[in-house]
């Protein structure tokens, strides 16, 4: 096939020792000073991730979720850690029916779950890390202790959040500290995040889970009218998993199971791989239109089954078996758009998040997401830590009937999907993003940018992008011609134009490893903070 029309405003960032991509420059540069140091791709996902935890409060930190995907070079193997947190043993269904309540708040501690980033970091160290967490956390620490300028995208959150941040003292302490946003350009300090990232660094899980830190967490939550006692941290575990996969036109698309939403990916990229995208055009409104479709075909089952398989079987094998795509592409008008889905029968939201990847000189990989799931997350910050409380359990149901409705010590449903390709048994990209929903969406995009029209990776994630929403809502960047968004709205989309280059439509980050030239490249979105750093 051949190259399709790309053009890209960043060079592809290259390199033959290692890469790195990240949410922040201050990041990836903590990455790269680790690798420089001869710390492996995972020692500096960790010590990146931490550093985002600090410049990114809005997206991530050790209040939220994480997930891993890690390519173990010497032993040719892909490990998954699902690093996600449980609900508290108190919640249940009744709790919160008899407070009148139809759903879970999206605010405050009641939709905070266990936040399983900290025990990630350590549980992925003790098996695969070279260097130690104290080694790992001193940028973060000192970003932290020290303060870091803040950007525009920073600022403009936390003025547009003010009323949740507000809401907390402990939270508009940190990011209020004046009344009022701070300017781009002043330093954001978080002394009580130092002293907590410190505590970490020195005494590792058992200060989060066990300690200072856990007692604080929980005498917030009891202050609150919270669920959390010491028990739900004490008990709380990461899970190393078997990734689920499919094979796209040749290369091996891995993925996180459920509850991650990852498969989701699995069962887009298998349907559109009926499809002769050649023939439909790059970005016309014939290739939109079947990748939308696709997903709205995807996304109800997604919405169905996904879920913790501790509690509720998933279907897995035959929601990623290429019988289920043929039979789900059948499906698609291919010159309406659907306005409603009704799932398979069988037989058996948030935008604030962060992604990282890393690929070191020994051939390791890393491919990692980490979490507050909405902007500031449940805008709770525990007093005296610095920390604030994700939000991941809002996604819980309070049908009795539904697979996620809210059960004791359970993990919701999780957007997080990070994303690693292989050529044969040895990775070829790196690839995932920010987005909530729309994860699947952007990765599947750039996926087909370069698998089917052989755009470099820095082309594929800058290529103009669209998001499917609930409904028949199509929200479409200003970039696409006037022809492509008239011939979608002919066939029933309802069409919200984006600009240009907008966060909606996430923020992906890839790396591809060329093995034939020896050589790693990097590729960082400019629609949000990215960065890619290589030697």
């Amino acid at each position: 096939m051949m190259k399709g029309a790309f053009t890209s405003h960043r060079p592809v960032v290259m390199g033959t020792n290692w890469m790195i991509t990240s949410g922040h420059p201050l990041a990836s540069q903590a990455g790269a000073a680790i690798l420089d140091k001869g710390g492996n791709a995972l020692d500096a996902a960790i010590a990146a991730n931490a550093v985002l935890g600090v410049v990114r409060p809005h997206m991530c930190g050790i209040g939220g979720d994480a997930f891993i995907i890690l390519y173990v070079a010497n032993k040719k193997e892909i490990k998954v850690l699902n690093a996600s947190g449980r609900s508290p043993y108190e919640a249940t269904r009744d709790f919160f029916t008899k407070k009148g309540m139809r759903k879970v708040p999206d605010k405050g501690i009641l939709p905070a779950t266990v936040p399983g980033a900290v025990d990630g970091w350590i549980t992925a160290l003790e098996a695969h890390g070279t260097m130690p967490l104290d080694t790992l956390l001193q940028r973060a620490i000192g970003y932290a202790e020290r303060g870091f300028p803040v950007y525009r995208e920073l600022g403009d959150v936390i003025g547009s959040e003010s009323p949740l941040l507000k809401s907390c003292p402990a939270s508009a302490k940190i990011f209020l500290p004046n009344g009022r946003p701070p300017k781009p350009g002043e330093l954001l300090v978080q002394h009580d995040l130092a002293k907590s990232l410190k505590k970490i660094a020195k005494e590792g899980k058992d200060a989060f889970y066990r300690g200072e830190i856990g007692r604080a967490l929980v005498k917030c939550s009891r202050e609150s009218e919270g669920l959390f006692a010491e028990k739900d941290l004490e008990d709380h575990r990461s899970t190393w998993v078997e990734p689920i996969e499919t094979v796209y036109k040749g290369y091996r698309i891995c993925v996180v199971p459920p509850n991650s939403q990852g498969i989701a990916l699995l069962m887009q990229a298998n349907i559109i791989e009926n499809f002769d995208l050649a023939e439909l055009g790059h970005n016309s409104t014939d290739y939109v239109h079947h990748f939308v479709e696709a997903k709205k075909l995807v996304f109800v089952d997604r919405d169905t089954y996904v879920c913790d398989p501790d509690f509720n079987r998933v279907p897995v094998e035959k929601m990623v078996s290429k019988g289920y795509a043929k039979e789900r592409m059948s499906r698609i008008d291919l010159n309406r758009a659907a306005l409603d889905v009704s799932p398979t029968q069988f037989s058996s939201r948030g935008e604030d998040t962060i992604y990282l990847a890393v690929v070191d000189g020994e051939g390791n990989a890393v491919s990692m997401i980490n979490s507050l799931y909405e902007a500031f997350g449940s805008g709770t910050v525990v007093e005296g830590t610095g920390i604030m409380l994700h939000n991941r359990g809002k996604d819980f149901s309070l049908d009795p009937a539904h697979v996620n409705c809210i059960e004791p010590h359970k993990r919701p449903y999780h957007t997080l999907s990070p994303c690693m390709i292989l050529k044969g048994e040895r990775p070829f990209m790196v690839l995932g993003t920010p987005g909530a929903d729309g994860q699947t969406q952007t990765l599947l995009q750039v996926i087909a940018n370069i698998i089917d029209f052989k755009a470099d990776v820095q082309e594929a994630i800058e290529s103009p992008r669209w998001r499917s929403n609930p409904g028949n809502r199509l929200l479409i960047e200003g970039r696409f011609p006037a022809a492509v968004v008239e011939g979608l709205k002919a066939r029933g989309h309802q069409i919200e134009i984006l600009p240009d280059w907008s966060t909606i439509c996430g923020g992906a980050q890839g790396i591809i490893i060329d093995r034939e030239k020896g050589v790693l490249m990097g590729g960082a979105d400019p629609r949000r903070q990215t960065y890619a750093i290589g030697c």
